[in-house]
């Protein structure tokens, strides 16, 4: 027999919450609502249902709005039946139950983060120690020492030893050998990069190293580089260069693919500074593209930079996206509907109201609380003297009573300005509630990963 199911709701949201039910027609459970006199059902607390709830009839399971507060387990001692929060809007009901495939786990991944600290020389130990903390909480696994053509590294072995102390795996980036080998002896875990002319420097050290071509494009060189180094029982990873967009994008891409062919048990590297921070675009997407490939080819290792502003969450986004696509490849599909963490403009079901099912609880409203949503037809703002729709949270403010009160001027600005915002993106608004912008933002303020004298060139 079907599991009975009673949703407890407030009177605003009782005929959204019917209509939904009808249109996900079961055939698992049977259900009831009930209306707990209520006029907003986010408002919700367990004290109140307890006082309210008569009864639960012949409910086996009773589904409360996902923003109820309070203890949902005293509920389930209280009445006997398990109580159980829903989700935050009635439009994704379909997928609490089920309706669409069950989200896939992201705890997992197969691809190693080298996050590239510039301009290492110019920092301090100290500064080298913060960046490398907060590159690692976000997600880096090796913390990449970049060195500077003809610039001194005097503590270069005091900046390996102290990563290293602090728990970080470490690589050293430089073009210059002798630097290679003194990061290799302080104790580097990878050295980059070696040519098949600076082998030697494999020799004097127990670093693994990235090899790249000796001429740029030259795959017989990384081949034999590669080759020379098995014959010595020596690992390495084989790097064949990233290049920017129409600089031999396309080309250097079939470098990787070609590098898989020839040797097809070999660790390779891809460095996706190039198209992240040269490339007039959000930084996700294009990691994220760039991801997918290296998962295809199976390229285990991928070097990031966060220098420019716009790259400034480049390593929180490599981590987002290698757990996306691993877990795509795990389930044999496309990374679609898996996590939106990536996701960060724009929202699949960025408008769970139509303007029509907004207007029909507008009406029903007989407060003076002014209420905001979303439709495609604009912002909402509405209470018992009127129901306004408009693009521009300007417009609205000359419909509504405001002057007279200060702080409900405000709060109605900042919630407007969101709902404009999440309008003209098409993202997710829900009034109170912070936009999400997905791994894009966070709390934290990323410390500098170049030097002050840096940016003032930069500048000029």
């Amino acid at each position: 027999m079907p599991e009975h199911i009673l949703f407890l709701t407030g009177k605003l949201a009782e005929s959204r919450l019917h209509q939904v039910l009808d249109e996900l027609n079961p055939t698992d459970f049977s259900y009831s609502v009930q209306q707990i006199g209520i006029k907003v059902a986010g408002l919700m607390t367990s004290d109140l249902i307890r006082h309210r709830l008569k009864s639960v009839g012949e409910a086996q399971r009773i589904i409360v709005p996902g923003r109820c507060r309070g203890d949902l387990d005293a509920l389930t001692y209280t009445f006997k039946v398990p109580f159980e929060r829903g989700p935050d809007e009635l439009r994704d009901l379909p997928e609490f139950f089920g309706r669409e495939a069950a989200p896939l786990s992201i705890d997992r991944h197969e691809t190693r983060i080298f996050a590239e600290i510039t301009n290492a020389p110019h920092m301090d130990v100290d500064a080298i120690i913060a960046a490398a903390a907060y590159l690692s909480g976000n997600g880096a696994d090796v913390i990449d020492l970049g060195c500077l053509p003809a610039t001194p590294f005097p503590h270069l072995e005091d900046a390996v030893s102290a990563l290293i102390n602090a728990g970080h795996t470490v690589s050293v980036d430089s073009a210059d050998p002798e630097e290679l080998v003194r990061g290799g002896n302080a104790g580097a875990a990878f050295l980059l990069s070696l040519t098949e002319d600076t082998l030697w420097v494999a020799d004097r050290i127990e670093s693994v190293p990235v090899v790249i071509p000796a001429r740029h494009g030259d795959m017989d060189s990384l081949c034999r580089a590669v080759e020379a180094l098995r014959a010595k029982g020596k690992a390495c990873l084989a790097d064949p260069i990233l290049d920017p967009i129409n600089c031999g994008f396309t080309d250097s891409l079939r470098r990787y693919h070609d590098l898989r062919k020839r040797l097809p048990d070999a660790e390779i590297l891809m460095g996706i500074g190039n198209l992240t921070e040269l490339t007039d675009a959000d930084s996700g997407g294009v990691t994220a593209m760039l991801m997918g490939i290296a998962g295809e080819l199976r390229i285990g290792n991928v070097l990031v930079a966060q220098v420019s502003p716009h790259c400034r969450r480049a390593v929180r986004e490599a981590d987002q996206a290698r757990r996306l696509m691993f877990a795509a490849r795990q389930s044999g599909g496309a990374p679609n509907r898996i996590d939106d963490s990536l996701m960060s403009l724009h929202d699949r079901k960025p408008f769970p109201y139509s303007s029509e099912e907004i207007a029909e609880t507008a009406a029903m409203i007989s407060d003076p609380s002014i209420r905001v949503e979303i439709s495609e037809d604009g912002i909402h703002a509405y209470n018992r003297d009127g129901h306004h729709v408009a693009g521009d949270p300007f417009e609205l403010f000359s419909r509504l009573d405001l002057e007279c009160d200060a702080s409900h001027a405000f709060y109605i600005g900042v919630e407007s300005a969101r709902a404009q915002i999440a309008w003209q993106l098409g993202k997710r608004y829900i009034q109170d509630t912070e936009l999400d912008w997905g791994c894009a933002v966070a709390g934290d303020r990323p410390p500098s990963l170049s030097s002050k004298q840096n940016r003032e060139d930069e500048d000029r």
